[in-house]
């Protein structure tokens, strides 16, 4: 068979790391591409690194993405490096329309440079959605970004788009819905809810304050979702797809659900409408039709949004634990 490398950049992030393992588990050879800093956080990916190859490369330089490829010569890039936390899209515009949008347009070009047959992987967002103009939102649905990551995600969207149509490139957008998993950011409202829920039961915290506790998403688990963007290369032609769980839930309930799971009443811990956890504008009724992906994937959700708050809770209740010694 021949020879399946893989380029994934990001791969310090939660879907970078879970790609790196479906891929290796897949017999793959992971080339994880980091931005030169003086620390490099290598948590996610800790488990794994002896089986990768880390390469330094940066989304605001082309000539360090060309070098790269020519270097590891891929025959699968997967884009995950992103400014992606929306909050921090409002504070830093430019950086994240830098590295979120431009950066996707560099990659593609150095793919473009160096070898037009490696397929290409471009993570777009439901957040491009924004103020959404149909429910529940499929491939077809028009884009009204509410953010200027969501813009940036935008951008990034069409230019993957713009780059097939033009030079042919096998380059495919998975427009994926909410995903977590206990390696996601403490900063994301999921794992700040479960991991508070677990240093409240612990003892650790008294309190934990939210933003806008009915804000709406569609939540699957990252595992899930990062074996969709593998699905997407395998086929025969390029196309873009909503990965999606169809089913919506608000920030309340998997505050009540996170902390059920550690025997205790939400209501008496949670403070909402925190001022410095608000958007200064919030996406509405962002819930994803993934039939697409069914028919033409074979692509299915399997675990429930109630047994992925339960994974989460689990995995902070343990590292918790285990670094206070309790």
């Amino acid at each position: 068979m021949p020879r399946s490398v893989a380029l994934i950049s990001g791969i310090t992030g939660m879907d970078g790391s879970h790609l790196a393992d479906c891929l290796l588990e897949k017999g793959y050879e992971v080339i994880g591409m980091v931005r030169r800093t003086s620390t490099i956080n290598f948590e996610r990916i800790a488990h794994i690194q002896d089986q990768i190859t880390i390469a330094q490369g940066d989304l605001i330089d082309e000539a360090s993405l060309v070098d790269v490829l020519r270097e590891h010569r891929p025959t699968e890039v997967y884009n995950l490096a992103a400014q992606s936390f929306v909050p921090t899209s409002f504070k830093q515009p430019v950086l994240t329309g830098e590295v979120t949008a431009l950066g996707v347009t560099r990659m593609l070009d150095a793919i473009r440079i160096v070898d037009p047959t490696i397929r290409f992987y471009q993570a777009s967002s439901s957040e491009m959605f924004g103020w959404v103009q149909e429910v529940p939102q499929t491939e077809k649905t028009p884009f009204y970004p509410r953010s200027p990551y969501g813009v940036a995600k935008v951008y990034g969207h069409w230019i993957t788009v713009n780059y097939r149509e033009s030079y042919n490139l096998f380059a495919c957008s998975g427009i994926l819905f909410n995903h977590e998993g206990p390696r996601r950011g403490l900063e994301f409202s999921t794992h700040k809810i479960t991991h508070a829920a677990a240093k409240i039961k612990l003892g650790l915290q008294k309190n934990l304050k939210l933003g806008n506790i009915h804000s709406k998403r569609d939540w699957g688990y990252a595992p899930d979702y990062v074996r969709g963007m593998w699905l997407m290369l395998q086929q025969d032609e390029p196309d873009d797809y909503v990965l999606a769980t169809g089913i919506q839930h608000t920030v309340l309930e998997c505050a009540q659900i996170a902390f059920a799971c550690v025997d205790l009443n939400f209501e008496d811990y949670v403070i909402p409408d925190n001022p410095a956890d608000l958007r200064p504008a919030d996406v509405i009724n962002l819930v994803g039709d993934a039939s697409k992906a069914r028919k033409k994937l074979g692509w299915a959700p399997t675990v429930t949004f109630a047994q992925m708050i339960q994974i989460m809770v689990d995995a902070d209740m343990a590292a918790l634990k285990k670094a206070h010694n309790l």
